[in-house]
């Protein structure tokens, strides 16, 4: 477990609010993960989406991944929103799967009404995560388009598992207040950026 002052705190919250979550490594944060969070604001209603910058990914190799606190920094720079939070509050609590996250703050945070979010490539390997069924039953989920991510998602096991339980596009502001397993897939404005490539291109001039 790692306390950090200013980076492993959890946002300011209050029973009734309705807040998106949206997990990554954010290494980095780049402008298709702003986009991501903004649409979710308005399509969702949302009053808050809070960016929960993970210790690292289990699905993934870690040992490159730079200091929790500098990528926390960083994408708070890059967001500059006042209705969007960036915390690396699971690394205080030890969490290494969302399925961890999602049940401490559903216990933790009484009365708010919390939607998780995710690019259509998540969905993919949604089946992949830990405890990727409970997490459906512990809050709705909203799954944003990605490019050439669409029918793969929507034809995922876990979509297709979950199929009964989606709800149409323009019925997406309903979604926080339903109760779980509900789940909606948001088309529009998308970004090809990806954090991976970015990478790979600072890799090819450095």
């Amino acid at each position: 477990m790692t306390r950090i002052p200013g980076i492993t705190e959890l946002p300011i919250h209050t029973p009734g609010m309705r807040i998106g979550l949206f997990g990554g490594s954010f290494n980095p944060a780049h402008e298709g993960h702003r986009l991501v969070a903004m649409q979710c604001l308005k399509r969702l209603q949302l009053d808050a989406v809070w960016l929960l910058a993970s210790p690292g990914n289990p699905l993934k190799e870690n040992s490159r991944l730079p200091p929790l606190a500098d990528r926390v920094r960083a994408t708070r720079a890059l967001m500059d929103h006042p209705r969007i939070e960036v915390t690396g509050f699971e690394a205080e609590h030890g969490f290494r799967y969302s399925y961890d996250t999602l049940s401490f703050l559903r216990q933790t945070c009484t009365g708010v009404k919390f939607v998780w979010i995710m690019g259509a490539d998540n969905l993919i390997q949604f089946e992949q995560w830990e405890r990727w069924r409970d997490m459906a039953e512990l809050m709705p989920i909203a799954v944003y388009a990605r490019p050439g991510s669409i029918r793969r998602a929507t034809a995922s096991k876990a979509a297709i598992t979950l199929k009964s339980f989606r709800i149409p596009e323009e019925q997406a502001e309903t979604l926080a207040d339903r109760d779980p397993p509900a789940w909606v897939y948001l088309r529009g404005i998308m970004s090809a950026m990806s954090s991976t490539a970015i990478r790979a291109s600072y890799a090819r001039t450095n």
